[in-house]
């Protein structure tokens, strides 16, 4: 509602977001985990992408957490990811102890990229906004992404910008009614 940010109380903390005139949300969705012992992962130290065997091959991803952990993977054509196989088997990979989201991130541009999530106990998503956050700063950690970046979805665009280690990440995106209901007590 313009200025007047809502603050929401999440698992992970109180996360602010405002309503702009063209009815998008802006999200400031925290700062990143980048220390393994924070994401939980399972790493001698702290690195901008790790080595990761799994199904036989030795992976290149980036951990990240912004309250919930993910790994990211770049791939070159998110249509034809691995992310039925691949993904349930990565985010059970033993070095991620609570699991983990698994992000197949294709890079289109330096302020573009598509984006496929294997949510932990879910399955595949039509969109996630952590996910995009993770994949957006692994992808400027990694030097593939400048600050402001778009990622696109399954379940549509998101906004993104990350002005580098310290600072928040700030997704900003439209927002519908997906459903209405009532529950009986």
């Amino acid at each position: 509602t313009g200025n007047n940010p809502i603050r929401v109380e999440t698992c992970s903390g109180v996360i602010s977001l405002e309503i702009d005139e063209h009815k998008r949300v802006k999200v400031d969705m925290g700062s990143p985990y980048l220390e393994p012992t924070e994401i939980p992962f399972v790493a001698d130290q702290r690195a901008t992408t790790y080595e990761l065997e799994a199904d036989g091959q030795v992976l290149e991803v980036s951990a990240v957490s912004m309250g919930n952990p993910h790994v990211v993977l770049q791939v070159d054509n998110v249509d034809t990811a691995p992310v039925e196989s691949l993904g349930p088997t990565l985010e059970a990979h033993p070095r991620f102890p609570k699991r983990v989201n698994v992000g197949f991130m294709q890079i289109i541009d330096r302020q573009r990229f598509r984006l496929r999530v294997f949510e932990r106990g879910v399955g595949e998503t039509l969109a996630c906004g952590s996910g995009a956050c993770a994949a957006m700063v692994a992808g400027v950690q990694r030097g593939l992404l400048d600050a402001d970046a778009t990622a696109e979805l399954k379940g549509g665009e998101l906004s993104l910008n990350w002005q580098g280690e310290g600072h928040p990440v700030i997704m900003t995106g439209p927002a519908t009614t997906v459903f209405e209901g009532q529950v009986r007590i």
